[in-house]
């Protein structure tokens, strides 16, 4: 059986001490911390010495690109970013174009909502960029669609609105009610 030479451990540990460099206000070493914001450089006499930088200049993720997506500035697709500061929309073309959007956008549609009858319903976008509508009342009223409302009412159930959904033979209308679900045919006229 061979025997392991612990010196060249220490001797890695002792090289990573000097990697990231020394402290430009009080010259100790730095190292990588951790805050809320994620892993960060900052010196080792913390708290006395409270420099800080980030390991990244521009440090952001890019989760998810949107699909059938332009830029407004440049023509770029647009991606669902997460950054320093949470979720954000952002040109894909970063960091030529700089153009950002945030993630709770919110579009008024003329639909009252149907659970409450004060609110109206709002398109919004989620962190993933996917759309959904809810009720402006919330948090008391907590109504929720993820497809586009139509102001047409049930023949079933008598529910004021139905969602648009998209089939291989085209659109179709459905109940949004879990007990009903009731379909309207894309050979039926849809109504405007």
């Amino acid at each position: 059986m061979s025997k392991i030479d612990h010196s060249l451990f220490k001797a890695d540990e002792h090289a990573l001490q000097h990697a990231y460099g020394n402290c430009p206000q009080c010259d100790a070493k730095l190292q990588i911390r951790t805050g809320r914001s994620g892993p960060f450089l900052g010196c080792s006499r913390y708290p006395q010495c409270e420099f800080s930088k980030p390991l990244h200049e521009y440090q952001y993720h890019e989760l998810k690109i949107i699909e059938d997506s332009a830029c407004p500035d440049c023509g770029a697709r647009l991606a669902v970013k997460k950054g320093r500061y949470g979720l954000f929309i952002g040109c894909t073309h970063f960091p030529q174009c700089h153009h950002i959007e945030k993630m709770n956008q919110k579009t008024e549609t003329a639909i009252g909502c149907p659970a409450c009858g004060e609110g109206q319903l709002q398109q919004r976008t989620n962190r993933f960029g996917k759309t959904f509508f809810a009720c402006d009342g919330y948090p008391a009223c907590k109504y929720l669609l993820n497809h586009p409302p139509v102001k047409h009412h049930c023949p079933q159930c008598d529910w004021p609105l139905m969602v648009k959904k998209q089939a291989a033979q085209g659109e179709y209308l459905q109940c949004p009610q879990r007990q009903c679900q009731h379909k309207i045919s894309p050979s039926d006229p849809l109504p405007e």
